[in-house]
This record gives C-alpha cells, structure tokens and sequence, in this order.
C-alpha cells in the first residue's frame, strides 16, 4: 500500500485564511479542506510524492525535534479551527467530510503526542526512494534527479532520528530498524545503479556517484548506531491498556472495551479453526489438521511465489467480474515482483499510485525468504499454491488494488488522498472471505484451507496486539500463538510476533472486516440480501477510506448501533 502516514516538514502555513472569520458555506469550506490538505503535504512531502505531487520529489521531511512540534502546533490549530466550523451550514455530504478530517488529525496527534512514536520507534523514520525509482510518472532523468536529492537529504533524518530516540531500545524495535535501514544501505548499493543505467547524463552522474555514497555510509551508520544499542536493549513496547483504548479510538473511531473486542477476535478466531477442521476432513480425511495443513503448504507455486502470483491475478479479475462482486473502474494494471531488501518484513505488500497520478500500474510485491534462515525455514516461508492464491486476492482482486481504484475516483479529494489502516486492511482482508463464500474453488477444501491460512493468521494478529500491548505478553508467547492457532511457518511467525510490538494497530485487518462484514449484514437484510452485495460494495467503497465507524453511520443513519 502507499504511505497513510507522513512525517513533519518545517514550513507552517495556516490554514485559517481558508475560513474567512468563521464563514460557513460550502464553498468555504471546500477552501478550507482544500487549504488543509496543501499545509499537509508542507510537512509531509514524502507522503505528498507518493500521492502523485511531485513537486515534491525528493524533499524529506523536518524530524528535528523543533520541526515535530511545528507539526503538531499546526495540527491542533487545524483541529481547533474545523471544530470551530458551523456543522449546521454544512450539507450531509461536508458533514461527513468534516467527521473525516477530524480523525486524520486526531490519527496523527495520536501518533505524535500520545504514543510519542518519533520518540519511541525508529520504524517511524523509514526511507524509501522507491516512488522514484519503480513508478514511471515521468523521464528516467528526472526521476533520477529526484533520487539524488532524496539522497542528499537521507543524513539528516538520521542524524534527527538518533537525536530524537529516547534509550534504551526494544530489541524487536532494533531488529526492525536494521532490516529497513540496513537493507536500504544494500538496495542503494546494489540496486539502484542499475535502474538509472540507461541515463547518459554526465552532470547527473557527477551528482549521483557522490550523494549515493553519503546516503549510504548515513544509513549504516544509523544500522550500526541501531546496533550498538543491543546492550541496553530491552522488552519495553508495550502501550498499555489506556494508551491502546485511545489508540482504537483516536485512529478508528472505535470504542469497543477491549475485553469484548478481544471475545469477538477469539469467537472469529474459533469460527475459523471450526472451518479448518471441517476443510481438512475433506481434503485429507483422518490425518490431524497441522498435518492437513502442511500437506496443502507443500505444494508449492511453480516458478517460486512471484512467478505463481502472476499467473493467478488474471484469473481472479475474471472471477470478480463474472461475479459481478463489485465495480471495476478504470483500466489501471497490477504488476508482481519481488521486495527490495528493506521492505521485507512482512512477506506481501502492494504499492499503489496515488490520486494526483494517471494511468500508472501497481505492483504488487512478495519477498522471498531471509538467507540467515536454515534451508528447511526458507523452503517454508514460500507459500502454498492456494495460501499465496489468499495473498493475491487481498493485496489485488478483489482487495488493495481494487479498493484504490475506487478510492481513487472518490467525488472528495479529501477521500482520495487519506485511506486509513482499518478500512484498507480490513476490506483487503474482508475479500479473502468474500470470494471463497461467492464460490472461488468451487468449494474444493484446498482453497478453503489457503483462505483460512490467511483469516487464522489476521486473528492471531488481533489476539496478540490485545495480549503483547495490554497483558503482558511476551513477542515469543504470541509467536507460539502463529505457529500453533495460525499454523505458520517459523520464520512468518517470528516476523508476525515481532511486527505486533512496533505496529501495535495491525489487529485492524480482523477488525477491519468483522465491522464491515456486520454492515454488510445489516445493511443489506433491508437492500436485497445477498443479491445486494455488489450495491453495498460498490457504495462502501465511495467513501475513500475513512473510520469504519463514519461510514456506518452514513449508511445505517444516526444511533446504528456498535460497529462490532
């Protein structure tokens, strides 16, 4: 997925001038969105280039920590300011917008003030120059001149990331910052010559040799700071019940107390252990299930999992279609290739082009298995055939792709720009589930058991957000969890167990999609039904992205109820 959230740049631009003294038509406040959005992009240019402004290019953002506090004066004075706006002036479809830009702001004060994340984590500070380098917006050259002022800038950040960081660190917060930053050294050195090799520019190259270098000697200098911390090094991630409650709130909309959230991730949880039972008595009638399971692991992609991802996406788009499941606008394409060596720490991924780009494709990424692994642990990380079909289907057809198609048509830039974490991975993780019930596999157990991999492993993450950030669980107690709820192999559970530490909100792919399939139920018992899931589809993802919450109460009306 593209970056949701950005980071801070130096330049503060108000955006009171927007509102003209408390005005309080539409078109002023159009102004004023469309003025918060530009102030947005000031402070988070990354986050900017990434949408498609690529005026942009290049420029990283102010982490000092003069800079972070710029940002978040500018927020609480955008959030005053929208409050202060006449709701009752506003129609149903800019009351809803005005719902919408308060939780990006209170998302993103969260972040900063509450969790204190530039303070805490340094996966907050990850780099990445791949807009420049995979996406084709514009001449090899002048992507190329991009990345050399991206690399000019790569030392500040993390002369600002070591300044800022508090220590000790959490071991599991150093592992994660020596893949990213430690693996981006290696992609710089390695890789990135290579994409420019067809620039005859001399001058550029003259520019190009000496920024690279300094980027690179930055970035593992901050690996090898990251390092030097392991002495120190301690268990201390957790947020806390209250700072979690706060988190589900502040970024979701969602107040659920946090014991019924976490019956309701173990009944989902239970529910799909049933279904793998009964999947693997007809698959492989009398073996046990963890013996079930590893027989369907083992047959494996042919071509390895990049090559087996491709040739299963244009079979799902026709799946998709001739189920008339949901719209499909636009001809935009999904492309397959492997990770760069520092996004690899989770197996998939998919970067999609921003609203402000035309015509461009995605691609969807796989990283192959970590060398430092014995053999039998590398042979393992590679999926199964209908495991890796469940991977497909949430990061392209029907999941990530697709949802940005529409998002990207939203009648609201606003909506275009800011997809948050629980409706993106909630309704990519939603399709894994939708396309077994609308018949994918003709009901062979294979599949059902490749869907189910996927669901066990998104109930798991919930269930050790809840325990590793509330109850005091230990990342190799939730790793256990992987290996024996969410039958994964051992290096997919040491990264699961891991990433939950430093992604405390990753329980929102099932959360995500136990609120939409509960709309989804209520919604259409008045609409039609079953044959009224492309509608509800189809009018879900209108909204663009915001808190689940927001959308059922636009669809449902006032006083719907709990969204879980």
């Amino acid at each position: 997925m593209r970056p949701r959230y950005a980071t801070p740049l130096v330049v503060l631009i108000s955006i009171g001038t927007a509102s003209c003294g408390g005005a309080t038509n539409a078109d002023q406040w159009d102004a004023l969105v469309g003025q918060f959005l530009e102030t947005y992009f000031e402070f988070n240019p990354t986050f900017a280039a990434y949408q498609g402004r690529h005026e942009f290019d290049g420029i990283l953002p102010d982490m000092s920590e003069e800079g972070l506090r710029r940002n978040i004066d500018w927020l609480k004075s955008a959030k005053a300011e929208v409050l202060a706006f006449d709701l009752e002036s506003l129609d149903a479809q800019r009351r809803f917008e005005r719902g919408y830009v308060l939780s990006v702001i209170d998302n993103d004060l969260f972040w900063f003030e509450e969790a204190e994340w530039p303070w805490r984590n340094p996966n907050y500070y990850s780099l990445s120059p791949d807009v420049y380098l995979t996406r084709e917006y514009a001449p090899l050259e002048d992507r190329m001149r991009a990345y050399v002022r991206w690399a000019q800038a790569v030392s500040t950040v993390t002369e600002q990331a070591k300044q800022n960081l508090r220590l000790p660190l959490p071991r599991s917060y150093i592992d994660i910052g020596r893949i990213r930053f430690g693996g981006l050294a290696g992609y710089l050195e390695d890789d990135v010559p290579g994409v420019f090799a067809s620039v005859t520019d001399s001058s550029l190259w003259a520019e190009f040799g000496p920024a690279s270098t300094q980027a690179i000697s930055a970035l593992r200098d901050f690996d090898q700071w990251l390092e030097d911390q392991r002495p120190e090094q301690t268990e201390d991630f957790a947020l806390g019940a209250e700072l979690f409650s706060k988190m589900l709130w502040a970024t979701e909309r969602v107040d659920v107390p946090l014991d019924r959230l976490e019956e309701i991730g173990r009944e989902d949880l239970e529910r799909n252990l049933a279904a793998m039972r009964e999947a693997c008595a007809a698959y492989a009638p009398g073996q046990a299930v963890p013996e079930c399971v590893e027989s369907v692991k083992a047959i494996k992609p042919v071509g390895g999992a990049v090559v087996g991802a491709r040739n299963q996406l244009g079979m799902l788009e026709e799946f998709v279609r001739a189920n008339e499941l949901v719209s499909i606008p636009g001809t935009e394409r999904a492309l397959v290739d492997e990770s760069p060596p520092h996004r690899r720490a989770n197996f998939a991924y998919i970067d999609i082009p921003g609203p402000y780009e035309e015509g461009l494709p995605s691609i969807y990424y796989i990283a192959p298995p970590d060398p430092s692994w014995t053999p039998e642990e590398q042979a393992q990380y590679v999926p199964g055939v209908t495991d890796l079909l469940g991977v497909s289907v949430h990061e392209v057809w029907p999941g990530h792709f697709l949802q940005f198609l529409h998002a990207n048509r939203s009648q609201s830039r606003f909506a275009q720009v800011f997809v948050g974490y629980a409706f993106a991975e909630g309704w990519a993780h939603y399709a894994e589930e939708l396309v077994w019930e609308s018949g994918l596999g003709d009901g062979d157990p294979e599949v059902h058991i490749g869907q189910l991999l996927n669901a066990l492993l998104r109930n798991v993450r919930l269930i050790s957000a809840i325990g590793l950030h509330t109850q005091g669980m230990s990342i190799e107690e939730s790793e256990r969890m992987f290996l024996e709820f969410g039958y994964q192999d051992p290096g997919n559970a040491r990264q699961q167990a891991a990433r939950g530490t430093y992604d405390p909100a990753y329980l929102n792919y099932t959360m995500g999609k136990l609120m939409i399939r509960k709309l989804r139920e209520e919604w259409t018992a008045e609409t039609g039904g079953r044959d009224a899931w492309r509608e509800f589809h189809d009018q879900f993802l209108s909204y663009g992205g915001p808190p689940i919450p927001l959308v059922r109460e636009a669809m449902l009306g006032e006083g719907s109820g709990p969204p879980l």
